[in-house]
């Protein structure tokens, strides 16, 4: 081979990998700006770290930090419970509420799939939200932790610097910390600029399909938040009609087993990353979250954030999850697994 054939061979792995030390550079330089000016020092906040941030500004519509309320509950609730009627029983002074089955793609028959640009800007205009501003997404008294991860990753996804997660409601209330009940309290409504996101974040139907058609052989690991008999088959989905089942190759995380089992708070990051140790997730490879309908996924996702497992530029999240794999592909397909 001549030196300029070489050259030229050489020169699009030389490219990829300074692509990947950009990016790696980009990223880090991204998290120590967002630390410098952060009030909390991780991405998990403590009940008591939040009430200090609060009250060094306490406020109200203007307050540099601001607590976001994600209360959700699944559409087969026994309890008939909604997340709004959760928020107006109880939740942190001057929070507002975030509303997952409003903010999303309305366009789409899959229940939570990201909102465009447009709608997410529209969102945070309403709820008094400027860019500046430091949220801490929160969850259910009940539940501990669930939606609240997904509602970060969405602010992460379209851009806002500062997100954290409250670990967690449950304890808030536990440890005597400040409560209020019924609607939230008016605010200014901001001008929120439309922001950019970043598209290796997700993953859609065309591309996940293609992976798991491979079993996520090679790069990827799949993994699955929802309960285990609802990944083997044994148990049926939440959602009428939807068979239950798992993708080739995916593994079963269930997201509760992310959580202390008295609190439903996060485990501590050395807990959390023997769990995924002994699921026998190799944290070289591209990690694919997914559950029902890409609500828990980010459970696991956050869990991943919490223990530093993995390479973070290397995470994502399947946006329509179970929801939309089990309308598009055929059972005949060999597509859906069960045990």
């Amino acid at each position: 081979m001549t030196l300029t054939a070489l050259r030229s061979s050489l020169r699009p792995c030389l490219l990829a990998r300074l692509s990947r030390q950009q990016a790696a550079s980009m990223a880090s330089t991204s998290q120590l700006q967002q630390q410098r000016w952060s009030s909390f020092s991780s991405y998990l906040v403590t009940p008591q770290e939040l009430n200090n941030a609060l009250q060094k500004d306490s406020s109200g519509e203007k307050a540099k930090v601001v607590p976001l309320c994600a209360a959700w509950f699944m559409p087969n609730d026994p309890e008939g419970r909604t997340g709004i009627a959760a928020f107006r029983k109880s939740h942190i002074p001057h929070a507002r509420f975030f509303d997952i089955d409003g903010v999303k793609d309305g366009d789409s028959p899959y229940p939570h799939m990201l909102p465009t640009q447009e709608r997410f800007a529209e969102a945070m205009s309403e709820l008094g939200i400027q860019r500046e501003d430091e949220v801490v997404v929160y969850d259910t008294l009940e539940q501990g932790i669930l939606s609240a991860p997904r509602v970060g990753w969405t602010l992460r996804f379209f851009g806002h610097p500062r997100v954290h997660v409250l670990n967690n409601y449950r304890l808030w209330v536990e440890q005597g910390l400040p409560t209020e009940s019924g609607d939230a309290k008016p605010v200014t409504k901001t001008t929120y600029p439309i922001p950019s996101y970043e598209t290796d974040r997700v993953v859609h139907f065309p591309e996940m399909k293609q992976i798991a058609g491979k079993e996520g052989a090679g790069e990827f690991e799949i993994l699955d938040a929802r309960p285990y008999g609802r990944w083997s088959g044994e148990a049926p989905e939440p959602r009428a009609g939807l068979l239950s089942g798992h993708m080739p190759g995916s593994k079963s995380v269930p997201f509760g087993e992310l959580l202390d089992p008295t609190t439903k708070a996060f485990l501590s990051p050395e807990e959390l990353h023997k769990v995924f140790e002994a699921k026998g997730v190799d944290p070289s490879k591209t990690i694919i979250t997914s559950c029902g309908s890409g609500v828990t996924a980010a459970v696991i996702e956050a869990g991943l954030t919490v223990a530093g497992f993995g390479e973070p530029s290397r995470r994502r999240l399947y946006d329509g999850s179970w929801t939309e794999w089990a309308q598009r592909v055929d059972e005949a397909s060999g597509l859906i697994k069960k045990l």
